[in-house]
């Protein structure tokens, strides 16, 4: 090879090495080029986005900033019961605030509040990723003061409008709110504002009612506490929530400290100040208030998800459903212990009432031993359902979908779920075969997973629950349907009381609903009154109403209304195993109890248990298991006294069938089914079983072709009938027959009886089979009187002796023959040789000439020979009865 191919090689990998080493260079360039122009994309298409948005915000006014309207809560006779925001609002300038709160609030909401132009384009950034992965809803923060200042003036606070429109027409409104307002006039605005709990808006306000100073004298741990509120303001209560009230204070004081606001030293003495130091009790005002404030809670919600509009601010007159009288009644059952023996302090109890017919709720009951307004509301929060869920999830579908009956069979027996987790009933026993109405009556576990998991399709199941106002999500905390959803689920009472109602009201379903009307403050009137939809066939909701009424006549000694018809049904959740040895609670502990019940007129769902299951348990013991029935009593028992309670009448689409019990599918009852064993039960019209039950017997009817016959020849009588044939070919037939009075039992269908009886023979004759005899058949049969032979007489040398009898010698054959009776011819006799002076011979001479024969031996022939013949008979007869025997 010449030095020149190597220096060629040579100079080919040096430029080689060059290329190679550019070659990143320039990919690095095209990512930074590429990142760039998407980015701008991004920012372009962003900005013209929000300049879209933006172009649609509303008008902001200084009446929506100052807020100064109250709105007005109508009962549902139209009177008003409570009045919300204006009215209870204390206003303060700017020099009131004092530097401590202004400081406390910035601190935690907007450190950036003095320097940013109304927005925070990191907080704008966070919430455009938000939307982006969380499918179009805002989460987290980001808004500065100046943003929620116009949430709360124009925007509703609900997370389901925390959109991306919503966030850039916030944003919008705070540019132009920043370039004509100061700093300080945007916190004065926001600070008087803001809600601080219960009925309470403003922080200046709140000074008042917490702590019964002005604002301006405020001291650190009490402007931490309302800065903190200003997240969620019912959730940091002191009132309601004193631990989370601390933690979230404590946090404020650590920020401020952070900050420089407060000294270290400070910091420490606002940590160690108890949360309630300085607290005042309620106004009487807000304790009458805490009578309605679960319901209250409840209607707030309401407008504020279906209308945009905030009650605190927008000065609404709201025509709402309550009825006085029955939520005072709900407030005092919960709230004394006039009514229900509560065991202690600690246990809670939620109660939603509904009506039946229209979805209203009437009353709600968000705890017990309330103290505090905007507390929690348990009414509205989803439970641990037990039992009550089972005519949801499974025997209202198993109805209406495959139009089980109420009898329809299933088998409790051992059983595990699909992955091998074994399921058990309440009593840890199994009852083998039984009916539905048994099943959900006595609350078996078993045959309720069993229908739920193998006979019914999953999207059955989620049709029917979601027709009832209950989504999958979170009924089931999967958030899919689960083979333990047939025994269990997540439910508000709220939720029960509702879905129950439809049963009540023939399967048609009305959204629960607090507020039927809402009138603006320009006379805008906007209807929130649901649609009432038919959920599930009638005939389903008849037959769950009546198998749930037998559960409340064996509660009745608890739920019993006084002959007012009902239905209801228990649930009890349970511990697991682990649970219970962790907690030291005894086996039949549980954390919660359930009844939710149903007359024509009122839904009614009660809940108890405890907030923490370290709390306390429910127990049978001390009667804690049985404080739903006690509360469902007596607030059902008060809200029925003045209305009309009417049965339910059974739909054209269901009829009444009474069936043998234990037939499997099921059968009508066999003429031989005894009364014990038939049972009377519902099912779908076009359904009813057809097929009789041959269980205890066939329907035994009267023999055929009995006939009888007499042979005189033979002295003979033969009965002879058709043979009698069963469906049941396994069981046999026997036969009874009676001659004249005379009863004997037979496997053939003939008998030949020697020697019957003379005159007119009645004969019936019947067949049993199955443990029951049929009808007769009858028929009759003349035998004749047996005809005795005319002895024949003999010459005697006495004869002509016998004068008198010469002169009529055939009068005394006639005689003879006519009587056939030997006592007669002796008298006869003896008369004759009485006549002729010769005396009668003695027994023994009689003996000796019988045996001699020399003495009318013809007439004894004839009477030896009548004996003989009757012996024979009486033999013969005698013989033939051991034989039918």
């Amino acid at each position: 090879m010449s030095q020149k191919d190597k220096m060629s090689r040579k100079d080919y990998k040096k430029n080689t090495k060059k290329k190679e080493s550019k070659q990143p260079k320039k990919w690095f360039k095209r990512i930074i080029l590429t990142f760039i122009t998407v980015f701008l994309l991004v920012v372009v298409a962003g900005g013209a986005l929000f300049a879209y948005y933006a172009s649609s915000a509303p008008e902001l006014t200084e009446e929506d900033l100052v807020g100064t309207f109250s709105s007005e809560l109508l009962d549902k006779d139209g009177n008003v019961f409570y009045t919300l925001g204006g009215e209870n609002r204390e206003y303060a300038e700017a020099n009131e605030y004092p530097d401590v709160m202004t400081d406390a609030m910035t601190a935690i909401e907007d450190q950036r509040f003095d320097d940013h132009m109304g927005i925070d384009p990191i907080g704008i950034a966070r919430a455009a990723i938000g939307y982006v992965t969380n499918q179009g809803q805002i989460v987290g923060g980001g808004s500065t003061i100046t943003q929620q200042l116009v949430k709360l003036s124009v925007f509703s606070t609900t997370r389901a409008d925390q959109t991306l429109e919503r966030k850039a027409q916030e944003a919008w409104l705070a540019l132009q709110l920043e370039r004509e307002l100061s700093k300080e006039q945007i916190m004065t605005l926001y600070l008087n504002k803001i809600h601080m709990a219960g009925n309470v808006y403003g922080v200046a306000t709140a000074a008042e009612e917490y702590y019964g100073k002005s604002v301006s004298e405020l001291e650190i741990h009490e402007a931490a506490l309302f800065a903190g509120m200003a997240k969620a303001p019912n959730r940091y209560s002191p009132y309601a929530n004193p631990e989370l009230a601390k933690e979230r204070r404590d946090t404020v004081i650590s920020v401020m400290a952070e900050e420089g606001h407060i000294t270290s030293e400070e910091a420490e003495q606002a940590y160690n100040t108890p949360i309630d130091a300085g607290l005042v009790e309620l106004s009487e005002s807000d304790n009458t208030a805490l009578v309605t404030d679960s319901y209250v809670q409840r209607v707030l919600d309401e407008v504020e998800e279906k209308t945009d509009l905030n009650p605190a601010t927008a000065g609404l007159t709201i025509e709402t459903n309550i009825d006085i009288d029955a939520q005072q009644r709900v407030f005092d059952v919960l709230n004394s212990d006039e009514y229900v023996n509560y065991i202690n302090d600690e246990v809670q109890a939620a109660v939603s009432l509904v009506e039946a017919d229209t979805g209203k709720v009437r009353a709600l009951g968000g705890g017990r031993n309330t103290e505090v307004l905007r507390g929690v509301n348990r009414a509205t929060q989803t439970k641990a359902t037990g039992s009550t869920i089972k005519p949801l999830s499974t025997y209202g579908p198993a109805i209406e979908y495959l139009k089980y009956s109420t009898y329809h069979q299933v088998v409790d027996e051992a059983y595990s779920y699909p992955d091998g987790t074994s399921l058990r009933n309440y009593d840890g026993q199994y009852r083998g075969q039984i009916s539905m109405r048994e099943a959900l009556v006595d609350s078996r576990n078993v045959p309720t997973a069993k229908l739920f998991n193998e006979d019914l399709e999953m999207n059955q199941v989620e049709e029917f629950m979601t027709q009832l106002g209950i989504p999958i999500d979170p009924m089931s905390l999967e958030g899919e349907l689960v083979p333990s959803n047939a025994i269990s689920g997540q439910m508000s009472p709220l939720q029960m009381s509702a879905s129950y109602a439809a049963f009540a009201n023939g399967g048609q379903y009305t959204e629960p609903y607090t507020v039927s009307k809402v009138i603006t403050q320009d006379g805008q009137e906007i209807d929130l009154t649901p649609e009432t939809n038919q959920a599930m066939s009638d005939y389903t909701a008849y037959m769950v109403t009546d198998m749930l009424k037998d559960v409340a006549s064996n509660y009745n000694n608890i739920v019993g209304l006084g002959g007012i018809p009902q239905a209801g049904k228990t649930g009890t959740t349970n511990f697991t195993d682990e649970q219970l040895s962790e907690l030291g609670y005894p086996s039949d502990a549980v954390p919660a109890s359930w009844y939710a019940g149903y007359t024509s007129n009122y839904s009614l769902s009660v809940w108890t248990g405890y907030d923490n299951n370290r709390k306390g348990y429910l127990t049978f013991n001390d009667g804690s298991r049985l404080l739903p029935r006690h509360i469902y009593r007596e607030i059902m028992q008060y809200v029925s006294q003045d209305v009309e309670n009417t049965d339910w009448q059974m739909p054209s689409s269901v009829t009444e069938v009474t069936v043998e019990d234990g037939t499997d599918p099921a059968q009508l009852p066999g003429p031989n089914t005894p009364e014990s064993e038939r049972v009377t039960e519902l099912f779908v019209e076009g359904t009813e079983p057809t097929e009789q039950s041959l269980n205890y017997g066939e329907e035994l009817e009267a023999p055929t072709g009995l006939t009888a016959e007499y042979d005189e020849e033979n002295d003979e009588l033969t009965v002879t009938w058709d043979e009698y044939t069963l469906e049941n070919e396994d069981e046999s037939v026997s036969y009874n027959l009676s001659i004249d009075g005379e009863s004997s039992t037979l496997s053939d269908n003939e008998l030949t009886l020697t020697g019957p009886p003379a005159g007119d023979l009645t004969i019936t004759l019947s067949v049993s089979a199955y443990d029951s005899t049929g009808p007769e058949a009858t028929t009759t049969v003349t035998v004749p009187e047996p005809v005795e032979e005319e002895p024949e007489e003999e010459e005697t040398e006495e004869e002509p002796q016998t004068e008198p009898e010469e002169d009529n010698p055939s009068e005394d054959e006639e005689t003879n023959t006519d009587n056939n009776q030997n006592n007669d011819n002796e008298e006869s006799d003896q008369e004759e040789d009485a006549g002729n002076g010769t005396p009668p011979p003695s027994d023994e001479d009689q003996d000796e000439e019988t045996s001699d024969g020399d003495e009318n031996p013809e007439q004894d022939t004839s009477n030896n020979q009548n004996n003989t013949d009757e012996t024979p008979d009486d033999s013969d007869e005698s013989t033939n009865t051991n034989d039918e025997e």
